[in-house]
């Protein structure tokens, strides 16, 4: 019977210290090593699915092949090991607890009193195997959100100590990724942190297997046999994790820590093979030492917070290393773009991509942005939203229907070019409603789009309730914007471009999410190629 080993990584002293590029490297190591692995993360907040978050809540919503709107951590354990997540690979506290709600209303639990032990922690534990069940993988790491002593983390401690149980000391370990801070006054590392963060742990009935110290600066072996000796963990079992220049050196950091050995021996693996990482480093050598330098404008109403962008600024990564070409950014908030300034905000850029987005605030300048690229010739690339506004700015300025635009900004335009799908119409719910995961699209052969994808049939994840009204489709085909990719099922269009223009492309759907390190999207391979031809001029 297929042995499915788990290992959990849990958080310590504060938030954001790199559990998802830890796992993912991690992860990454193993798969290297001749393992199948998956990751999943499990959330503690209560809303369903990050679907219906504000983008500076949470950061992007990340969407998977099977249309679960998820966490952004599922895009990093996607970029770094080239495999699909799925709904599984996703758990929020609301969904566990509507579950286990779902169930009492049936009458499945015979009458019992429903607690949060045994009921909520059986319906963890049920979700942390249902990876591990299918028989797929050797291994399933678990990402568990939050920081450790969180009330709202508690229950998933809980699942996690059971687990450690059940499972035995050879197929369940813990991870706790846990910050050293240096105190610049002392001139010294400090422990004391991390030591009240595994006791806090260890309160909860749960001692780590290994200690990953997220630090500024070096861990000398001192500090490693303290931190072994308060921590109660073995001095080899303390593995270092010092800033890196990019997350994408973290797995070459981890590989020279020994963390993917220390896992493998408390889990009782063996492996002959050893992580080479040479397209990887590939990958590496090129990003680090690019030849070419080009300067996109990125146009969005959310980018005080970069996360709400993660997947296209790490698509660009992927896309400006295929290219050996450094991707400067420059983030231009939509809402500061007017008639008056829109051409000195974007003067210079080599790119503007135009990013998705839902609501009518900062619509005007988008419009505009799309306006200067497609007058300057300028390489234009606009996602989901971005793709609208392209359609809505060409119908205005070159069609002449000054009063089109999207019936979500304006219920009762009078020329709705972009327009509510039939199957939203009746919808009051907003969380998970929209179209959501992959469908199909076919590619005209004569285009922008299957110059970069080189096939005719293509599948691409979306996130939308709004589509390209076709009503509309004749006029503005007539005036020289090609519809150049369709859903066969539905005949929807699912891409737009200008032939005449350089290089003019709007999509419906999300190609950022299903950019890698070994697989970069080759629209964005193709997008970063047209605004370096466009800097030489």
């Amino acid at each position: 019977m297929h042995n499915t080993k788990y290992v959990f990584v849990t958080g310590g002293v504060t938030s954001s210290l790199g559990k998802g590029i830890i796992a993912a490297s991690l992860a990454k190591l193993l798969q290297e090593r001749g393992f199948s692995v998956t990751i999943q993360k499990l959330d503690p907040y209560i809303n369903i699915d990050p679907g219906t978050l504000n983008p500076y809540e949470h950061g992007e919503c990340y969407v998977t092949d099977d249309g679960a709107e998820t966490d952004l951590d599922l895009g990093h354990y996607e970029r770094y090991l080239n495999i699909p997540t799925s709904q599984a690979n996703n758990v929020t506290t609301g969904r566990i607890y509507q579950s286990v709600i779902d169930k009492e209303r049936k009458g499945e639990f015979l009458g019992k009193t429903v607690q949060v032990i045994p009921h909520i922690t059986d319906e963890i534990k049920h979700r942390i195997q249902i990876l591990g069940e299918t028989g797929d993988y050797d291994i399933v790491i678990t990402e568990i959100g939050g920081t450790v002593g969180d009330i709202e983390s508690l229950p998933y401690v809980e699942s996690v100590r059971q687990m450690l149980w059940e499972k035995g000391e050879d197929n369940a370990i813990v991870i706790h990724l846990t910050l050293v801070p240096f105190l610049a006054a002392a001139g010294e590392l400090k422990t004391k942190p991390t030591q009240h963060s595994v006791k806090s742990l260890m309160q909860s009935g749960v001692s780590p297997d290994i200690l990953v110290c997220r630090t500024e600066h070096e861990i000398s072996d001192d500090i490693k046999r303290k931190l072994a000796l308060f921590c109660n963990v073995k001095k080899e079992d303390v593995i270092q994790s010092i800033d890196a220049e990019t997350i994408y050196d973290v797995p070459n950091l981890m590989l020279e820590e020994g963390l993917d050995e220390v896992v493998l021996k408390k889990l009782k693996l063996t492996s002959d093979k050893k992580p080479e990482l040479k397209v990887w480093n590939n990958f590496l050598r090129k990003h680090k030492n690019p030849t070419s330098e080009v300067e996109i404008a990125l146009i969005g109403k959310y980018i005080e917070l970069p996360d709400s962008y993660k997947s296209i600024t790490e698509a660009f990564i992927h896309a400006g290393s295929s290219n050996e070409t450094k991707v400067n950014v420059r983030w231009v908030h939509s809402e500061s773009l007017s008639p008056k300034n829109y051409e000195k905000r974007l003067k210079g850029v080599d790119g503007i991509l135009v990013a998705p987005g839902f609501g009518d605030r900062g619509i005007d300048g988008k419009i505009k942005a799309v306006q200067y690229a497609r007058e300057n010739n300028i390489p234009f690339f606009g996602i989901c939203l971005g793709m609208q506004m392209a359609v809505i700015e060409f119908a205005k300025n070159v069609l002449g229907l000054v009063d089109a635009f999207s019936t979500e900004m304006k219920k009762n335009c009078k020329n709705p070019v972009i327009n509510l799908m039939e199957s939203q119409e009746d919808v009051t719910n907003k969380g998970g409603t929209m179209r959501l995961g992959a469908w199909n699209c076919k590619l005209a052969k004569d285009s922008k789009i299957y110059d970069a994808y080189k096939e005719e049939l293509i599948s691409e994840r979306h996130r939308h309730r709004y589509e390209f009204n076709s009503d509309y489709r004749d006029q503005i085909e007539l005036k020289g914007m090609k519809a150049t990719g369709l859903n066969p099922r539905t005949g929807l269009v699912e891409v737009v471009e200008i032939p005449s223009h350089p290089w003019f492309v709007g999509v419906q759907y999300h190609p950022e999410y299903k950019s890698t390190v070994l697989k970069p999207h080759p629209l964005f391979v193709s997008f970063i190629k047209a605004a370096l031809k466009y800097s030489k001029k």
